[in-house]
């Protein structure tokens, strides 16, 4: 059953950064942070997935990067370059403090110690694979999707996203695989193209319903 419940993910994530744009800019920028936590969170667990070992956090990590795309559409450059500041900020803070909640003594009636471990005791190399990629990755987006605005104006957003979002997401891919998995699979090659394939399946599926951005903003770029 992973396969409808991946779908039916997508959309959620997909329909509330939509939602989150039309409440306004104060609440995409928070969500765009809590879909960062989400995905450097949940990217230890693996899914089977129409026949491929994955991770589940790749719709956040995509969702995230829309969240920052849209952002930066209807409220500026300036604004995204701060929230990407701002997710590595709030990653690093929930990160060490994931450290100290593990550290404590737990008490001998405690039943969920066990479960914090595995959950927050991901390696040092792993950590640092997925806070830095992560925060690279959205410093490229803002730059890339910068230079889509300014050549293709008349393009929509949509067709722009779709681009910047590919182009973030083969780095995205390309770092994390190196960084974080080099020596502990077999082929890298192999995770790096169904990660791939995985997240333009994400970016496609999306898409479609980010048509509805323009109507679900509220104020106009640059009115903030």
């Amino acid at each position: 059953m992973n396969e409808p419940l991946f779908l039916i993910h997508i959309f959620l994530v997909t329909v509330f950064t939509l939602g989150a744009l039309r409440i306004g800019k104060e609440a995409l920028v928070t969500w765009i942070c809590l879909q960062a936590i989400l995905a450097n969170l949940f990217v230890i667990q693996q899914i089977d997935l129409f026949g491929c070992i994955v991770t589940s956090s790749d719709v956040f990590a995509v969702g995230g990067i829309l969240g920052l795309n849209l952002l930066q559409e209807f409220f500026g450059k300036s604004l995204a370059r701060n929230v990407a500041w701002t997710c590595f900020y709030c990653m690093l803070f929930f990160s060490l403090m994931a450290q100290i909640h593990i550290a404590y003594t737990p008490s001998v009636e405690d039943k969920t110690q066990n479960a914090f471990q595995i959950l927050f005791s991901s390696t040092p190399r792993l950590f640092f694979a997925s806070l830095s990629v992560f925060f690279l990755v959205q410093q490229v987006d803002i730059r890339i999707f910068h230079v889509l605005q300014k050549k293709m104006k008349r393009a929509p957003f949509v067709l722009r996203n779709l681009l910047c979002l590919t182009i973030s997401q083969l780095i995205d891919t390309s770092l994390f695989t190196w960084i974080g998995l080099y020596g502990l699979v077999s082929s890298l090659l192999d995770v790096f193209i169904i990660s791939f394939l995985l997240k333009m399946g994400i970016i496609l599926l999306m898409s479609p319903i980010t048509l509805l951005a323009k109507k679900w903003i509220r104020q106009p770029l640059g009115s903030a």
